[in-house]
């Protein structure tokens, strides 16, 4: 069965939903892990599932609905510092980067040696045992919210650090012209910044969503065999993986020096342009260095676009915007794999048994790609020169407050 990461867009979105919160903190981590959904769920159609692809459809359909169902009522408000929220993310961003090595060392050793049946069920054993770990440290966090004299050894009279000058526990740090500046999705869509947002992540995530549905058969017209193809694919995940966390934590750190956040866009897009010309080369082990290239742009982009959506356009209405912003990426694959992928592959093989083999297959169709993503690099500058000004004066300002706090 070929397994294209598009096939788990529905889980990836319920996942989705639930991480609107914090961006500048928790993007790298939380958007690292929904990179890795597909290599972990690939490890699951090898251990439950292999050779029953129906079984592993029903499962997509029925688990993920189940499993937000169920742990709905997890979802609570906690009061923490910056400093527990910290703690918490380091530690939670260590173990997807130990998934990640976990899940990049089983595929590589699945698709050199023929694991038998115990092998992939201890494979996948060991697997959820990492999967469940962060379990211990919101088990942690939940035991110091319950006893906070562990963490805090206050003198009597002394105020508490965490509401510094607010009695009613209130964060004074919390810039109330940020909230006048909220916009709801119909007060975005009506600026400059929401369409040029928009238009540069149809140029990108639509055009690193085509590579992805179509490098099997890419490789396949470039004589990769079966096996390579597999592993293209399942790593897909990972390189995804390293650019949603790398691009987020990256750009975490520069935003506190001053760097605006939409410049790491216009880094991603440009890099994607020569990703997609190294795809179009067709020169021997091409898809393994263009899958890598793509792959990570492709996964910094979803770890930087809602961030800025919520940095521009305020966090009242984020997960409403964010989600409008996010259709760019199924439109832009829709573009980009039916009308000029499909239509200048079949335009190609007409004659030869609705199949193709050669750098022609693909050439034209990725040097447009890269076309449209130096396109997207432009709009990405001008969105990065529109918004300079607002990040030097309006988000660096409130995260040096918040490391005070």
């Amino acid at each position: 069965i070929r397994l294209d990461l598009e096939n788990f867009a529905v889980f990836a979105l319920l996942a989705k939903t639930s991480s609107k919160f914090d961006c500048v903190n928790s993007t790298p981590s939380i958007k690292g892990f929904l990179g890795l959904s597909g290599a972990i769920l690939i490890q699951v159609y090898n251990a439950l599932c292999q050779g029953d692809p129906t079984t592993f459809i029903l499962i997509l359909a029925i688990v993920p609905t189940l499993v937000s169902l169920t742990l709905m009522p997890c979802v609570k408000i906690y009061k923490t510092t910056t400093f527990d929220d910290k703690n918490h993310l380091n530690a939670f961003s260590a173990i997807a980067l130990i998934v990640a090595a976990y899940l990049m060392l089983a595929i590589i050793l699945e698709n050199i040696f023929s694991f038998p049946v115990w092998g992939r069920t201890i494979t996948f054993i060991i697997l959820l045992v990492l999967l469940a770990s962060p379990v211990g440290i919101a088990a942690k966090a939940l035991k110091e919210e319950k006893d906070p004299l562990e963490r805090y050894h206050q003198i009597p009279g002394e105020p508490d650090q965490t509401t510094v000058g607010s009695s009613s526990g209130v964060d004074l740090f919390r810039d109330d012209e940020d909230d006048e500046k909220d916009m709801n999705l119909f007060q975005a869509m009506v600026t400059v910044n929401f369409w040029l947002l928009f238009i540069a992540m149809i140029c990108g995530m639509g055009s690193g969503l085509a590579t992805i549905n179509n490098i099997s058969q890419i490789g396949e017209s470039l004589g990769y065999t079966t096996m390579e193809r597999s592993s293209l694919v399942a790593l897909w995940s990972i390189w995804n993986f390293l650019g949603r966390f790398g691009g987020g934590f990256i750009s975490d750190i520069f935003l506190h020096k001053g760097w605006a956040r939409p410049l790491f866009i216009v880094i991603t897009l440009a890099t994607l342009t020569f990703g997609h010309l190294i795809v179009a080369s067709g020169f021997p082990g091409n898809l393994y260095i263009g899958s890598i290239v793509v792959g990570i742009c492709y996964g910094s982009q979803w770890s930087l676009m809602p961030a800025i959506t919520s940095e521009i356009f305020g966090v009242r209405h984020m997960g409403t915007i964010f989600n409008a912003v996010a259709i760019a990426s199924p439109v832009g694959s829709y573009v980009f794999s039916v009308r000029i992928i499909g239509y200048l592959y079949d335009k190609v093989a007409e004659g030869e048994g609705n199949s193709c083999y050669g750098t022609k297959c693909f050439m034209l169709s990725f040097i447009i790609m890269a076309s449209v993503a130096f396109f997207g690099f432009l709009v990405a500058l001008a969105l990065f020169f529109r918004t300079r000004w607002f990040y030097g004066q309006l988000v660096v300002r409130r995260l040096r407050r918040l490391s005070i706090s």
